[in-house]
């Protein structure tokens, strides 16, 4: 692993890699800032910017935005009250109140430590785990892979906040739209409508953009409030003894409930912070203390949420499985620059894997370095009037999805999806299902009829494997605790709560 990892910050700490890691951090940090732009929205748009760039290059760049914006979220959710990043919200419960009395610069270092200390954690855990992934990942065939494919599908609906039927109704939505084009076998077009635009199928690009940025434009003008708050005084940053003392607990536990709830499809920096959050509040002596200032109450979610954003890269990695939207748009940039993921990534292209590992260590000490001190410009930014900002989202969104195919019919479904993305919004329907059917629904398709055609038509074929039956066991066991009554009921006050 040392000389793996050696391996990899040759790559890493190359002049050009440094540049875009640090581009990746600042602007993950920015978009972190800023209420209602978030890492999915402007990865999407920052898709069609990769095709010029080199594949470690464009991997390194997006990993950082969506470290980064862990860090930046926090930063005005503790100040200002204003989470800039969905993982930061409960951040702001104790954070915000930390401030209001004139310790809001301890929470901001204590949250720089404990996402520091968990994100390098989550490094090593990625270059410690990835290689004996990989090495299962060897003996998997198509029907291991369509179990796998599967029970991620499976899992990411069920961890999904909302309602369970429309989270099974947006992954439906992807598997269908990721069909549509030739079939490879037969050549027959499938619902193109007769159009010709449509017989190479749906750009991801363009389905991520209209999703992720577009409906977000409009589904923040119409919901737009004013950004207007106090800003608490940030007082001293150093923290004392007794201050790390409390809350260095909080940080390991934190780290280690992330970087297991990483790996699971569905989970990642959202689950990890909130999940962090109760227990923390659950096993405290007095946990009246929560929501009024209790130091763990922002370093358990803030170690969470980075070493659930850092594990979430290890089944992408080595399985080749999106566990969440940003890690399937990850995984999106990937085909874009024609890399299967998966276990043969560390075997055919092993500096490309061991570069982006080191590089998430780079870019979270970065990130420990440029925030803090800059704390007072980021929170400058929330001046910028959002009537400022869309109009330059807009154009940039249409020109990336114009330069894919210098097409103007690209930039009409574009905004025909994005309509449609806005209303299933509006009707409490999450995109990151259907993200995730969309990616994996020509994967899925593509190893059940090769599974199909080595069986001759047997479908046996999926539980006479043990890998394979494992996954489709394990998918009826979740489907099982899933209908018993008490754990819906705690699904329910989860996400409520």
């Amino acid at each position: 692993m040392l000389d793996n990892l050696a391996l990899g910050f040759s790559v890493a700490t190359t002049p050009a890699n440094l540049a875009f890691a640090f581009l990746g951090c600042l602007l993950g940090t920015l978009i972190g800032v800023l209420p209602g732009i978030g890492p999915v929205a402007t990865m999407a748009m920052l898709l069609p910017i990769t095709y010029s760039l080199s594949p470690i290059a464009a991997l390194i760049m997006l990993a950082g935005i969506y470290y980064g914006s862990q860090y930046g979220g926090s930063t005005t959710a503790i100040l200002l009250n204003l989470p800039g990043e969905s993982s930061s919200v409960v951040t702001a419960l104790d954070g915000h109140a930390m401030a209001r009395d004139g310790r809001g610069g301890i929470a901001l270092a204590i949250a720089a430590i404990g996402s520091f200390v968990a994100g390098s954690f989550g490094t090593l855990a990625l270059a410690a785990i990835g290689p004996m992934l990989a090495g299962v990942a060897q003996n998997f065939g198509a029907p291991e892979y369509f179990s796998l494919m599967l029970f991620g599908l499976v899992c990411a609906t069920l961890l999904a906040a909302g309602d369970f039927l429309k989270a099974i109704a947006m992954v439906v939505a992807g598997l269908l739209m990721g069909i549509v084009g030739t079939d490879v076998n037969s050549g027959a077009s499938r619902f193109t409508f007769g159009t010709v635009n449509l017989s190479e199928g749906i750009e991801f690009v363009i389905v991520a953009l209209a999703f992720f940025g577009l409906a977000e434009v409009i589904g923040n003008l119409v919901q737009q409030s004013h950004r207007h708050g106090t800003i608490s005084k940030v007082g001293r940053l150093m923290p004392n003894r007794t201050e790390l003392r409390e809350s260095a607990p909080a940080i390991a536990r934190g780290t280690i409930l992330g970087s297991i709830l990483g790996l699971l499809p569905g989970g990642g920096a959202v689950l990890s912070s909130f999940a962090s959050y109760m227990f923390e509040k659950r096993i405290s002596k007095n946990p009246e203390r929560f929501g009024r200032g209790a130091i763990e109450g922002v370093a358990g979610p803030e170690s969470a949420n980075n070493a659930g954003a850092q594990t979430s890269f290890i089944p992408l990695l080595t399985l080749g499985i999106p566990s969440n939207a940003v890690m399937a748009l990850m995984m999106g940039a990937m085909m874009i620059q024609g890399i299967a993921p998966g276990s043969a990534v560390m075997t055919t292209n092993s500096s490309l894997f061991w570069g982006m590992v080191a590089s998430m260590w780079v870019g979270n000490l970065m990130l420990l370095i440029i925030n803090l001190p800059l704390v007072g410009l980021w929170v400058k930014l929330l001046s910028v009037p959002y009537r400022v900002l869309y109009p330059c989202i807009v154009v940039f969104c249409c020109i990336g999805v114009y330069s894919l195919n210098s097409s103007s019919f690209d930039v009409y479904l574009a905004s025909a999806l994005s309509v449609c993305g806005y209303l299933l919004v509006r009707l409490g329907c999450e995109g990151a299902p259907l993200i995730l059917g969309f990616i994996l629904g020509p994967l899925l398709e593509e190893n059940l009829r090769r599974s199909l055609l080595l069986s001759q038509g047997n479908p046996s074929i999926f539980v006479e494997r043990p890998i394979s039956a494992t996954f489709l066991a394990l998918i009826l066991v979740m489907l099982a605790l899933f209908l018993l009554p008490s754990a819906r009921k705690q699904r329910e006050e989860a996400f409520q709560e």
